[in-house]
């Protein structure tokens, strides 16, 4: 069995029985055959960010290397074609190096690319799809290549059709950028709000967007975590109202169809969670929205951990929360909320 340590920012010390590296679509296809021909389970792992592994692996990781950045402009606009393995936060640092503005607001996200459209990667007022125009995808079983429009996508809240759909014998292998050049900041979350929408300036924003998810996240190469574990739930007006009026301090967002989105962090300090500990897990002192890795933490401990908040804040408010990260199970992905309810 080989090591996945390395491979998962949580730091856990999973296994799998063999480790294979694509560069390119055509041996990813070739390495997934070849695993598919030997009848062991297959995982496809970018950057390992939004995983967690419960037990071991008992069969194939391909991580993904598919790199490469290419941008066309126009008078309106930029479009970038971004290899599926290439880093998101360097992607954003690419991007502001190249005087090419609106993916500020997403910097220091974890990850790799070819994940963002998966979660809908989003933060501080911008998700992946107001920033996409199309995702190439591989059909594993056919080895045909599809280019999915945004509309394809089905974007949702950290949800798109790459969940449902495409998740069986899909790989996505690139993403296209649209970005327009009559940028317009967006200032409406955290410290950003303190900032001149007047003057204020791309690298600004990247600035101060950095020095927020330092001072609030732990650096999972010091500290094992997966970032924001809990989704931040969605939740009817009658819902928030009672919260609402039990808890003005409450930070609560309007969401479609009349719903409102929750501070999934500020509900589980309000159950003075912060520092709980279970095994080698605890909650993060700084963002209770993150679990973190003590240094000997086991997938285990970390479900354990999972499901006591949860059950706490339901006794609290009423509210349920949805894992974000990924379980991995010993042959593949399983159900979250299952584990932990």
């Amino acid at each position: 069995m080989l090591s996945l340590k390395e491979f998962n920012t949580f730091g856990l010390s999973a296994h799998a029985k063999c480790l294979d590296i694509a560069e390119s679509a055509e041996s990813l296809l070739a390495l997934w055959q070849k695993a598919k021909s030997q009848k062991q389970p297959v995982l496809l792992l970018g950057g390992g960010s939004n995983v967690l592994f419960t037990e071991d692996f008992e069969g194939t990781v391909i991580l993904n290397r598919i790199m490469g950045i290419q941008y066309q402009e126009t008078d309106e606009s930029w479009r970038l074609h971004v290899g599926a393995g290439e880093n998101w936060h360097e992607l954003v640092c690419y991007s502001l190096k190249n005087q090419i503005y609106g993916l500020e607001n997403l910097a220091l996200i974890p990850g790799c690319a070819g994940a963002a459209p998966i979660q809908n990667i989003g933060a501080y007022g911008i998700e992946f799809r107001d920033v996409c125009e199309y995702v190439d995808v591989l059909n594993l079983e056919t080895g045909e290549q599809t280019r999915l429009s945004v509309d394809e996508c089905q974007f949702g809240y950290r949800d798109s059709v790459f969940k449902h759909k495409y998740q069986e014998s899909y790989f996505i292998i690139s993403v296209g950028l649209l970005l327009k050049k009559n940028w317009q900041p967006m200032l409406s979350y955290g410290d950003l709000t303190r900032l001149s929408r007047g003057s204020v300036t791309p690298q600004q924003i990247f600035d101060s967007v950095c020095t927020m998810r330092t001072s609030k996240l732990p650096d999972p190469a010091i500290t094992g975590n997966a970032g924001s574990f809990f989704k931040n739930p969605i939740v009817s007006a009658e819902v928030a109202v009672k919260i609402k009026e039990s808890y003005p301090d409450s930070p609560q967002y309007p969401h479609a169809n009349g719903m409102f989105k929750l501070a999934a962090g500020w509900l589980i300090e309000r159950c003075n969670l912060k520092g709980y500990r279970i095994g080698g897990a605890s909650v993060h002192l700084r963002q209770a929205l993150v679990l973190i890795n003590q240094g000997n933490a086991t997938g285990k401990d970390i479900i354990a951990l999972a499901a006591y908040i949860r059950q706490q804040v339901i006794s609290k408010f009423g509210v349920l929360l949805e894992p974000e990260v990924r379980f991995i199970g010993s042959k593949g992905e399983i159900d979250a909320v299952e584990c932990i309810s």
